[in-house]
């Protein structure tokens, strides 16, 4: 289409629609020879005279004639610029996207704001979310690492010590620091940790500590690399709500990068750890993670960390992805994070017992936890009883049912009543001792376990 139709084309959609949606108030134009003289835009053939201060002041531009005053426009509605975007794209050939990139004649400069708006009226419903969630990839891509398991072994026959990757996952930067986020089973092993940027720059890490826990480790690249790396903007977990947009970014299958979309489909999940223990508070979702995504980062519609994502549910036993994913809350990750890299170590309540697997209390058909030991030293010596074997067959040990009031029916209820209290603190624990014939209220006082990760 050539300049001259485009010309054209924006003094008919001006004139003939855009001008009727939305009146001009023309000042007083002076008398101009194209007032009496017969005008259409795209024909030699006489048609009705041009409209003072409307059509004669586009016509007189275009044939290099006196202009007269240029007329005021009223701003227009929303349905007038977008019937001026859609006319004038359909008279003159040219897509919506098209037309926008070329310059509109001199004449409707004052439209071309109105055009812009237009497009946007005009395009998709789905294009600025779609803008959106692009933006968001672009933000936090550079953050998003891919981490590498290198352990060694040795080859049969051989005494030399090999090393070999058994295993990816996803990881994200912290700080500035070069600090770097995953999940403990991610590194679990390694002998070696390699972490590999978007730009495929790989650097080796450095473990500085973990929650084994909660599933949580922080890795750490040296100083001079560090600088270079794109901290991830840490959001929120505790005003979330079923139903919000998220979108989960990782390495699934070693496809570095990956993003899909889902939404919160529930909160305040317990799922297991590594070490059996259960993590409270977990998001669930069905944005797909797959083997590889454990460690990177579930983001909010702001593009905001709110989660580490790291399990699935996954009744096949074939490791893929059904629409259920967990990840560890934000506000639970950070409390780890912090204590690690300010104190390094992590500290936590314990009573300083053994205790015997739910199965064992099951098959009897009773609710609460076993003890299975009580070593000696430990906050709980001489207040609670553990099981042990008589000459008449086994002698089962207290069975805790309530912690300060609070019913205990399994392990992880015990486990998650600890995680709200401190060490120092004292309990009362409640027991079956004597198989059920005695209850009786104990006061322990909590003892502390601590992982220190100083050199």
């Amino acid at each position: 289409t050539s300049e001259r139709e485009l010309q054209n084309a924006a003094c008919d959609s001006m004139a003939l629609s855009v001008l009727r949606a939305a009146p001009t108030r023309p000042r007083a134009a002076k008398p101009s020879s194209c007032l009496s003289r017969p005008f259409h835009p795209r024909s030699s053939s006489p048609a009705r005279s041009c409209n003072p201060g409307r059509r004669c002041w586009c016509e007189a531009k275009r044939r290099g004639e006196p202009e007269g005053d240029r007329p005021t426009a009223s701003p227009l509605s929303k349905g007038a610029a977008a019937a001026f975007a859609l006319i004038l794209s359909v008279e003159s050939g040219l897509p919506l996207d098209a037309l926008a990139r070329l310059p509109l004649p001199e004449q409707a400069s004052h439209y071309a704001s109105r055009l812009t708006q237009a497009r946007a009226l005009s395009a998709p419903g789905l294009a600025a979310e779609e803008e959106a969630v692009v933006g968001i990839f672009n933000q936090n891509t550079p953050s998003v690492v891919n981490i590498t398991n290198v352990q060694q072994f040795r080859a049969m026959g051989s005494l030399d010590i090999m090393e070999q990757p058994v295993g990816t996952g996803s990881g994200f930067v912290w700080d500035k620091q070069g600090h770097i986020i995953t999940n403990y089973h991610v590194i679990k092993g390694a002998s070696t940790v390699k972490v590999t940027l978007i730009d495929k720059r790989s650097y080796d890490a450095s473990v500085v500590g973990f929650d084994e826990d909660k599933d949580v480790a922080i890795l750490q690249v040296q100083e001079n690399q560090a600088s270079s790396l794109k901290p991830i903007q840490v959001g929120k977990s505790a005003n979330l709500n079923v139903g919000m947009s998220v979108f989960a970014i990782g390495n699934p299958f070693g496809l570095d990068h990956t993003m899909t979309s889902g939404i919160i489909s529930g909160l305040g999940r317990v799922i297991q750890g590594t070490t059996g223990r259960p993590i409270r508070g977990a998001i669930q979702t069905d944005a797909a993670i797959n083997p590889g995504n454990s460690g990177g980062p579930l983001l909010n519609k702001n593009g905001q960390l709110i989660g580490i994502n790291t399990a699935i549910l996954d009744p096949s036993g074939k490791g893929g992805n059904v629409g259920v994913g967990f990840a560890i809350p934000v506000d639970t990750v950070k409390g780890i994070v912090e204590q690690i890299i300010q104190f390094g170590k992590i500290v936590r309540p314990v009573l300083g017992i053994t205790l015997a697997p739910d199965s064992a209390l099951a098959q009897l058909g009773r609710k609460g936890v076993l003890v299975l030991d009580v070593p000696d030293g430990s906050p709980a010596t001489g207040k609670l009883q553990p099981t042990y074997r008589s000459l008449t067959g086994i002698v089962l040990g207290d069975v805790i049912t309530a912690v300060n009031g609070t019913k205990v029916e399994a392990s992880a209820d015990l486990y998650n009543l600890l995680d709200d209290l401190k060490v120092g603190d004292t309990v009362t624990i409640t027991v079956e001792r004597n198989n059920q014939k005695d209850t009786q209220d104990v006061s322990v006082t909590l003892g502390s376990r601590v992982t220190s990760f100083e050199s």
